[in-house]
């Protein structure tokens, strides 16, 4: 199919480009084949759709690096706990009654709540990923697909052969958009001699690692009283970071983190919101971004956050920082929404997916600037961190493809979707509760 998107300001997120304000996107098949200004195109050309994008702004899709789409059936049910306590007490004897067929719907809910806010690719990490997977390839979404692994429970070689074939039967499905990693859990609840094993597969399937890194004091107290070293550290040593490896959180590290960091070219997942609910400290994203390391941002699941809305995590990643180093001048617009969108697609190692250029995947969403939080328009950069909301959005175009349109999104039944989650999740907080 051949589209062509007309009249729209175009933000294209490229290194050093400037806003183009009457642009035009032309689209075939999966890529980008054009982007410029009014005029551009040649009228002799044909297309099997032309967008008229007037009053719009069109930019790159939002990334969310680091989630858990199933946990939208858990989104209210443990608010206002630690850590620990959240998942002990209440997650954790929840997920254990998780079928598969609740995973399937809590992935449809969590890709209907991202497309309507203007996220395009995810990276996901949780239980019955095949389910995942059926989610992603229905809603035509983009993802990085992680079975959640952990290396302390009793079935943690069966999760590690069933993780083998994931990979196998999932990366590059769904026309490409599909990719998978491996995900063990976290350095407390993977050990190093099972971890090794891990390698030892990312090493035979060629992919990389989706983990949860230094995420609470509590959990860096215990790797530093078990083996002496920083969870960081002890990922180096492990020989973690000889692969692409997908960092979640990283709130509490040292200088020696950093550097191992950023030498080794981590991507990291910044997830401000999710941490501030839990209470898990802030993120030294700054100092991260001044020594050079790769960072974008994440929502981690909806019973942490409790949405999955990445305008709203940008916002609270830009606020959070300039109080945390008392620096107003501290995360700028422009670099909250490049971790929000281009940065993101590099921290999961997505070559042909961000900035709006020739050669890209046509990952696109259209805002809606006709708002009166848009007015006036000094700055749209800005505008977009620090007023825009997810309502804003009105289009939504992943692979080529229109997934939303008007508000309207056209590869789910929004109505199905309520029902389901509704009924599964009332079943399952009831059992545990009985």
């Amino acid at each position: 199919m051949k589209i062509m998107i007309s009249g729209a300001a175009v933000l294209t997120m490229e290194q050093g480009s400037a806003l183009i304000p009457d642009g035009e996107i032309i689209i075939e098949g999966q890529y980008i084949t054009h982007v410029g200004p009014a005029g551009s195109v040649s009228p002799e050309q044909n297309f099997d759709r032309v967008i008229d994008a007037r009053g719009m702004l069109a930019m790159p899709g939002f990334v969310n690096c680091h989630t858990h789409a199933s946990m939208t059936l858990l989104r209210g049910y443990a608010d206002d706990l630690p850590l620990m306590e959240w998942l002990q007490k209440k997650i954790w004897p929840v997920e254990e009654r998780l079928e598969p067929e609740d995973i399937y719907w809590g992935a449809m809910l969590s890709c209907l709540e991202m497309i309507r806010s203007g996220t395009t690719t995810f990276a996901d990490m949780y239980f019955h990923m095949d389910e995942v997977a059926r989610a992603v390839e229905k809603a035509g979404m983009r993802a990085s697909l992680s079975q959640g692994l952990i290396g302390l429970s009793p079935g943690a070689g069966e999760a590690l052969s069933n993780s083998r074939r994931f990979i196998r039967e999932w990366h590059g499905q769904a026309e490409g958009r599909i990719t998978t990693m491996l995900g063990p859990h976290a350095p407390y609840t993977c050990p190093p001699d099972f971890l090794a094993r891990v390698l030892d597969m990312a090493d035979e399937l060629k992919v990389g690692i989706h983990i949860h890194i230094a995420e609470t004091r509590a959990e860096i107290e215990e790797i530093q009283q078990k083996y002496g070293k920083t969870p960081v550290a002890l990922m180096e040593q492990v020989g973690l970071f000889n692969f692409p490896v997908l960092a979640a959180h990283c709130v509490h590290l040292t200088d020696e983190d950093i550097r191992i960091l950023v030498a080794r070219g981590a991507g990291i997942a910044h997830n401000p919101e999710s941490n501030m609910k839990l209470a898990s400290g802030i993120a030294p994203v700054t100092r991260l971004l001044a020594a050079g390391a790769l960072v974008g941002l994440g929502t981690d699941g909806a019973a942490s956050n409790n949405n999955l809305d990445m305008m709203e995590e940008m916002r609270s990643a830009a606020l959070l920082q300039k109080v945390a180093t008392m620096d107003p001048m501290a995360l700028p617009a422009q670099d909250a929404l490049a971790m929000a969108t281009v940065n993101g697609a590099r921290v999961l190692g997505l070559k042909d997916v961000g900035p709006l250029k020739p050669g890209n995947k046509a990952d696109i969403i259209l805002v809606n600037l006709d708002r009166p939080h848009f007015y006036p328009r000094h700055n749209l950069m800005a505008h977009l961190v620090y007023a825009a909301r997810a309502s804003d959005v009105e289009t939504v175009i992943i692979d080529g493809r229109l997934v939303m349109e008007n508000r309207q999104v056209l590869t789910l039944d929004e109505e199905r979707i309520y029902y389901e989650v509704q009924k599964r999740a009332e079943k399952l907080v009831g059992a545990v509760r009985s």
